[in-house]
């Protein structure tokens, strides 16, 4: 199902990713979703690699705009 808004996506996304990263999540996740004709695991997959083009893990586990240090 698309999301209108942030508060609407699954905890997963919404508590662990920063504002930003959860929009990038957002817009990736619903023009994959109609792409794909509505599959949600696919959906979800383009969305994740949507937001790892744009952000990554630092040491402590949170989300942080920018290349994986060392690339």
């Amino acid at each position: 199902m698309p999301y209108q808004t942030n508060a609407e996506l699954p905890s997963s996304v919404k508590d662990h990713l920063p504002a930003h990263a959860q929009d990038i999540f957002r817009e990736a996740f619903n023009h994959a979703y109609q792409e794909y004709g509505h599959d949600e695991s696919q959906a979800f997959r383009v969305a994740w690699a949507a937001v790892e083009h744009e952000y990554h893990r630092d040491g402590d586990d949170k989300w942080v705009k920018g290349p994986t240090r060392g690339q």
